[in-house]
């Protein structure tokens, strides 16, 4: 009992409060800075890092050509910013984006950047900014919906060098020749500029020995050929088969009797990677006059229209 007393005297000093209180308050204090800097100073550091990534990278102004495709996602075009050294940082960029919530704003087109821009600046320049416009036209489009077409995508309010005239082009577009695809064009392009961007389209992708056919066709007879097969075939087989037979009807001074009346043919297969107008240069020989397709798109020719009216009784 004695020793007992003795060591609980010891761990009492002169003022009568126990020696490993010290120790205690020392924990307790490190526990509350180290809550300290959690709770407190981590997130004043890493907001000053964020806002540090959002600064411009360059104190230089070098502007550079930023494309944004269509469909493009914000995480892309982010990263494709950082790539091209007009952002630090894509992640902080996408924050930002969410933060201003102007994802669903920013354009496609071509955009005229620099480095010397911070994150902010870039990212409200990328919702109104674009010099030139995505616009995809279709194929089988007539002039005029394609007019329409050019029109609403230009005609916009953050546009104000706006000068298409849509009567100008329906005037000016060869119809059959104004290549479908997917252009940049300038926000401030004339139609007639559009027709010739068009045409030179055509002119660079349908190669020239592919308006050359042995049946006497003309270069416009083989687009119009082209256009009606492009609706009425189904594989590269069809479609040449298809224009011998319409060759034929022609020959005998029958009438077509196509239902598909498209404008012009997209001329370009990427899905067979082949041309369609190949098939109308250079058509398969064959007897046959008719042709019809079933409920399963099978295709059944006939020679006679005896024996095309059994197709349709057979198949139809």
């Amino acid at each position: 009992m004695a020793a007992f007393l003795s060591s609980i005297k010891e761990r009492v000093s002169i003022t009568g409060q126990p020696l490993w209180r010290p120790k205690l308050i020392r924990k307790k204090f490190l526990i509350f800075s180290i809550l300290f800097v959690v709770l407190i100073l981590a997130p004043i550091v890493l907001n000053q890092y964020y806002n540090y990534l959002l600064k411009s990278r360059s104190t230089q102004e070098s502007f550079q050509i930023f494309i944004i495709k269509p469909g493009q996602p914000i995480a892309q075009i982010a990263k494709n910013l950082e790539k091209a050294g007009l952002v630090k940082n894509a992640l902080a960029f996408r924050l930002l984006v969410a933060q201003m919530g102007i994802a669903k704003n920013i354009q496609y087109g071509d955009f005229r950047l620099s480095p010397n821009k911070t994150s902010r600046e870039i990212a409200q320049e990328l919702t109104h900014g674009a010099i030139d416009v995505w616009v995809t036209l279709p194929e089988g489009m007539r002039v005029e919906q394609q007019a329409d077409l050019i029109e609403s995508k230009l005609k916009v309010s953050s546009n104000d060098k706006y000068q298409f005239d849509k009567k100008e082009y329906i005037k000016l577009a060869q119809e059959g020749y104004m290549f479908p695809d997917t252009y940049l064009i300038a926000k401030d392009a004339a139609a007639k500029d559009i027709v010739e961007r068009l045409r030179q389209t055509f002119d660079e992708k349908v190669a020239k020995n592919l308006l050359v056919t042995s049946s006497g066709l003309s270069e416009d007879e083989i687009v119009i050929l082209a256009s009606l097969i492009e609706k009425e075939a189904k594989s590269d087989e069809e479609r040449s088969t298809i224009a011998g037979i319409l060759l034929n009807r022609v020959d005998v001074g029958m009438a077509l009797e196509v239902d598909a009346t498209v404008s012009y043919a997209k001329g370009y297969d990427s899905a067979n990677n082949t041309w369609w107008i190949r098939s109308a240069a250079s058509p398969a020989q064959t007897d046959y006059f008719y042709y019809l397709h079933d409920s399963k798109g099978q295709i059944h020719y006939a020679k006679t229209v005896e024996e095309h009216n059994k197709n349709i009784q057979d198949f139809l």
